[in-house]
This record gives structure tokens, C-alpha cells and sequence, in this order.
């Protein structure tokens, strides 16, 4: 009895993230030792091309990482590009270390970021501590983001845009737009189709290594194949060599997504757009909305633009109360189109006494 009284109490064991460590606590997964003496940066693309990521992807992560890696701490130089390349991955996993403030610093330095912006970068920052095998501190959190409902345009603005497109001097510039908005195509996709990718006959294409190395069909329209045939005998004149690609700039090479960015930029400047609200995103997001009016289904809707779940394309059910209101208005008029067409016009007040104009003044 009187031994157990004296014991003194275990202190209870804290978790990795609460531990401090120093550098010789620090170890490499099995995974990493053999490749410890090695760049870390070299090894870091490898891991990133493993695990499918697209090159937009592991370009916003090394854009990202950097600033958190050259963050220095107080008793530590500025590193210079030879030294950030020459950084061994076991000399990556001490300057990582959760604990050594070198993260605090570096997320302060960007809390005013926009909250997306911010969490893009906690992104890159997880994934490469992760892989260093180390514990990612529990303090430091995504931010906070207000739900954001995707921006389309208004008909009155589309059809400014596709005038636009039609007199402009860029003769890929119909295409393009006709071609996006119609397929809901991401720009990637648009400036890597080729033309053994196109099937004319059947009008479709096959997207290959979409997003997530995902491959897919997209289907084109009778107005997508009209503009695709103008354009041919304009891109036979423009490419000198054998140029696989469906889209070329005026020097025959293969159109970039930022020459098309610059494209829609211009587009909306002439269609009196307000600066940014012409994108290729846009477009996309024109083509979903589209599609859910007139009655396609999620499922559908999710296969055509390529999404990974179909949580991603549940977005565009939340509808702006002024879509709602045109969607409404026209089902309505196209009912009572059908309406009259199909009975008497007298007959029309008895068979729908509660939507008719006389069933509402009774009411």
C-alpha cells in the first residue's frame, strides 16, 4: 500500500505534433532513406507525376512552396536559386520541421491572401510535409470560404460575345468560343486537342489526359461542326509543318491557354463586358447551366465536363434567383404553347382552372 503511494504518476505521453523536435529526432520514412543524399526538387516532380498530377497542378505547388522554403529563420541566410535546388531531402525534412517556426512565419506572411488563394497554398505546403514523412501541426488551419456560385453570363451578354467572335480578326477566335461553350471544354483541354482526336462523322471528340489524366468524350453541336469546317482550310494555310493541333495562332504553333485568356479579354472589351467576366471558365460554366435548364441530368452533366464526383457539379443547382425566374417563365410559355396548340382556346380554362389567369382572379 504504502509502495503505491509513493509511485509518482506517468505523465501522460503527447502526441508527435506537440513534440519539439531537433534535428537528430528527425527521421525519414523507409520510402525516403535511400534517396536522402539526392535534391529534393528532382525527387518532388517524380512524387507529383506518380500520383497523376496535372502540370497546372505542380506548377501552383512549386509556386507556392517556394516562398515557404526560402522563408528564413531568424539565425538562417536568404537562400540563393543554387542553394533552393541543391537542398538534399534529408536537409528538406530539418528545414520543414513542424516545430521550428519556419511555418508560422510563412503563414502569417500570407494571411492576407484571399482565403482560397491561402488554402491553395496550405495545399502544396501539406502535401510536400507529408511526404517528408513528417506531421502536419494541428494550429494551422484552411481558411474559411463563403460558398461562391459559378459566374455565367446573361444571354443579352452572350450574344454580344458571340458577335464579337464572329467579326473578329483572329479567325480561330469563332471557334474557340463556339467550341467551348458548346462542349464545356477547359482551356487545357481546347489548346491540347488535336485533329486525329476529332471525329467529324460522328461529332465528337476524345479528350485524352483531361484533368486528373482522365479521359473523356465530349459531343460537338451542329453549330460547333459548322465553324470547325470553316476553319480547316484557315488552318491549313496558317500551319507550314505537321502540326497535330486543331488550334494554331496566326504563326502556325499551337494556341497556349494564355494567348486564349487574352482572347477573351479583348472579346469582352469589344462586347462592353466588365473587366474579368469573360474567361474560358466562364464559358464552361455557361455550358453546365445550360445543359440543367433545359433538363440534363447531373449524371450527364458531370461525364461531359469531366468532373472526379459529382459533388463538384451539384454547384450548379444553386441557381441565382434570376436564372430561376427565366427558367419559369419559359416553361410556362412553352406549356401554354403546347396548350394551345393541342385544345380550343375555351377549353384551356376548364382543364387548367389554377393557372389560368381566370383561376387566379377568383382566387
Amino acid at each position: 500500500m504504502r509502495e503505491r503511494e509513493m509511485r509518482k504518476p506517468q505523465p501522460k505521453a503527447k502526441r508527435p505534433s506537440q513534440l519539439r523536435l531537433s534535428d537528430d529526432d528527425i527521421r525519414l520514412p523507409a520510402r525516403l532513406m535511400h534517396l536522402r543524399h539526392l535534391p529534393w526538387l528532382g525527387c518532388y516532380e517524380q512524387q507529383l507525376r506518380a500520383e497523376n498530377k496535372s502540370e497546372n497542378t505542380q506548377k501552383a505547388y512549386f509556386y507556392g512552396l517556394r516562398h515557404l522554403i526560402e522563408t528564413p529563420l531568424p539565425s538562417e541566410r536568404i537562400l540563393d536559386q543554387a542553394s533552393y535546388e541543391a537542398i538534399t531531402i534529408e536537409e528538406m525534412a530539418q528545414r520543414m520541421e513542424p516545430m521550428n517556426g519556419r511555418l508560422d512565419l510563412w503563414t502569417q506572411s500570407i494571411s492576407g491572401l484571399r482565403p482560397t488563394t491561402y488554402n491553395a497554398r496550405i495545399a502544396a505546403a501539406r502535401h510536400l510535409v507529408k511526404w517528408l514523412g513528417l506531421i502536419w501541426p494541428d494550429h494551422i488551419q484552411r481558411a474559411r470560404t463563403g460558398k461562391r456560385l459559378p459566374r455565367t453570363l446573361t444571354r443579352r451578354e452572350l450574344s454580344s460575345v458571340l458577335d464579337a467572335a464572329e467579326n473578329s480578326e483572329n479567325p480561330a477566335t469563332a471557334l474557340l468560343v463556339t467550341m467551348m461553350l458548346d462542349t464545356g471544354m477547359r482551356v487545357s483541354e481546347v489548346c491540347d486537342l488535336n485533329l486525329a482526336d476529332i471525329d467529324i462523322d460522328d461529332g465528337s471528340a476524345r479528350i485524352l489526359g483531361g484533368k486528373g489524366d482522365k479521359d473523356r468524350l465530349v459531343l460537338f453541336t451542329e453549330r460547333t461542326l459548322r465553324r470547325l469546317d470553316s476553319w480547316l482550310p484557315v488552318r491549313e494555310r496558317l500551319c507550314q509543318d505537321n502540326q497535330e493541333a486543331c488550334l494554331v495562332n496566326r504563326h502556325g504553333r499551337r494556341l497556349q491557354p494564355r494567348a486564349v485568356q487574352r482572347m477573351m479579354d479583348s472579346l469582352g472589351e469589344v462586347a462592353r463586358l466588365p473587366k474579368g467576366k469573360l474567361t474560358p471558365h466562364v464559358l464552361r460554366h455557361n455550358f453546365a447551366t445550360g445543359l440543367l435548364e433545359r433538363g440534363a441530368d447531373l449524371v450527364t452533366i458531370q461525364r461531359l465536363m469531366g468532373h472526379a464526383t459529382i459533388a463538384t457539379t451539384r454547384v450548379y443547382l444553386e441557381i441565382s434567383d434570376q436564372t430561376l425566374r427565366e427558367v419559369y417563365h419559359r416553361a410556362q410559355a412553352m406549356r401554354e404553347t403546347i396548350n394551345e396548340q393541342q385544345a380550343p382556346a375555351d377549353e384551356l380554362i376548364d382543364s387548367t382552372p389554377s393557372t389560368s389567369s381566370s383561376g387566379l382572379e377568383t382566387l
